[in-house]
C-alpha cells in the first residue's frame, strides 16, 4: 500500500490557547487544509467543483487529542479516504509530529451536495471519477 497523501504544517504561536496548547479548534483547520490539499493534488479545485454544481459537505467529525501541540512543533497531517459504496464517504486523518508522536486522530463523514437540488449525491465517487485527474490519491 502506498503511503497516505500528507501536508506538513507548522504550529503558529497566535493558534495556541493560553497553555501555549494548539487551540482545539485549529485542529479541524489542519485537516481541511490537508483535504483541500489532496483535492488540488488530484486536479479537483473548488471552482471545478462549483462549475459541476455540487460542493463536499461534512456531516460528522470527530477528534481523539492524543498529544500536545505547541508553537513551532511541525506536523505531518495525513488524508486517507474510505469508500462505503453509498451516499456518503469517510476521511481518516492523524497529525503526527515529525518524531512520529500521533497528536491527534480525525474521522469525519462526508458527502458531496447537489448545490441546486440540496440533496446528497447518489454516489460521490462518480464526482470525483469525473473530476480528478488521478484517482490513487481519493483510495480509487
Amino acid at each position: 500500500m502506498n503511503e497516505p497523501f500528507s501536508v506538513r504544517v507548522t504550529v503558529r504561536g497566535y493558534e495556541t490557547d493560553v497553555q501555549g496548547h494548539l487551540n482545539q479548534a485549529v485542529y479541524l483547520n489542519y485537516a481541511e487544509h490537508a483535504r483541500w490539499s489532496l483535492l488540488q493534488a488530484v486536479g479537483i479545485s473548488q471552482t471545478r467543483l462549483v462549475g459541476q454544481g455540487v460542493g463536499p459537505v461534512a456531516l460528522e467529525t470527530r477528534i481523539r487529542y492524543l498529544r500536545e501541540l505547541l508553537a513551532g512543533d511541525e506536523v505531518d497531517v495525513t488524508c486517507v479516504f474510505e469508500w462505503s459504496g453509498g451516499k456518503t464517504f469517510r476521511i481518516l486523518q492523524t497529525i503526527r509530529k515529525t518524531d512520529g508522536t500521533v497528536a491527534a486522530e480525525i474521522t469525519a463523514v462526508g458527502g458531496i451536495l447537489d448545490l441546486k437540488l440540496r440533496k446528497l449525491v447518489a454516489d460521490p465517487r462518480e464526482v470525483f471519477k469525473e473530476l480528478a485527474t488521478d484517482l490513487a490519491p481519493l483510495g480509487m
